[in-house]
């Protein structure tokens, strides 16, 4: 099995107008329709949503379909693919993907804490995650 770097699967991913960038892009085409067994952890799904959006400022509508189709491929393993298919689920419903990947990574406990009150903990309330986010109040002087 080979692992593969947030790098490699944004060359997949990503044109690169560059010759340097093209010739990369043309080995992780090889390597990841090699048929080999490949395994992306679920810290280089999180970079990688980071990198398309952050770097190459693409739309969650192109981040959603990059993650179906990374998904699709049946020679590669993601690690924690349950929690990950219930973050991409909730980045095509308008939540960001880092809330819903760490909320999915949460989904054995009885709740999560957060002090994110407008992005996060009230979008999951209204959503009814389970586990329920809740809101901790800090503690004033």
């Amino acid at each position: 099995m080979i692992g593969l770097d947030t790098n490699v699967l944004a060359r997949y991913y990503v044109a690169s107008a560059d010759a340097a960038g093209q010739r990369q892009s043309v080995a992780a085409r090889q390597l990841i329709e090699s048929g080999k067994r490949l395994l992306v952890s679920k810290t280089v799904v999180l970079e990688l949503e980071w990198v398309l959006r952050g770097y190459y400022k693409s739309a969650p509508a192109e981040v959603q379909a990059v993650y179906t189709h990374l998904l699709s491929l049946p020679n590669l393993e993601v690690e924690d693919r349950p929690g990950v298919e219930l973050a991409v689920a909730a980045l095509a419903q308008g939540f960001d993907f880092a809330d819903a990947l760490h909320h999915a990574s949460y989904r054995q406990c009885a709740s999560v804490a957060t002090f994110d009150a407008r992005s996060f903990a009230r979008r999951a309330q209204a959503a009814s995650w389970k586990p329920r986010v809740n809101l901790l109040k800090d503690s004033a002087p």
